[in-house]
């Protein structure tokens, strides 16, 4: 048996709990005070966070262009001024 915690399969977060999983992984390897296998362990886990949030701002901007074509408005994005 082991004392870690559960973890929720990223598949089942939202943005927001993806977002702040994500912050604890990058805040834990970069204290730099976690075993090699952990850190291994916690990079992959963040670069599934990683992915999955990317996912859910492309399903999140896609909604905004089909909320956009159906008002009759401009499809597409527009960077953000200075990007």
């Amino acid at each position: 048996m082991t004392d870690k915690p559960a973890e929720t399969p990223v598949s089942d977060m939202s943005f927001e709990a993806a977002m702040a999983a994500l912050e604890q992984v990058v805040s834990q390897l970069e204290r730099g005070d976690v075993a090699l296998d952990a850190s291994i362990a916690l990079y992959e886990r963040g670069a599934k966070l990683k992915a999955h949030c990317e996912a859910k701002l492309k399903e999140a901007e896609e909604k905004v262009e089909m909320i956009r074509a159906a008002e009759g408005r401009a499809i597409g994005t527009t960077p953000v001024e200075g990007m």
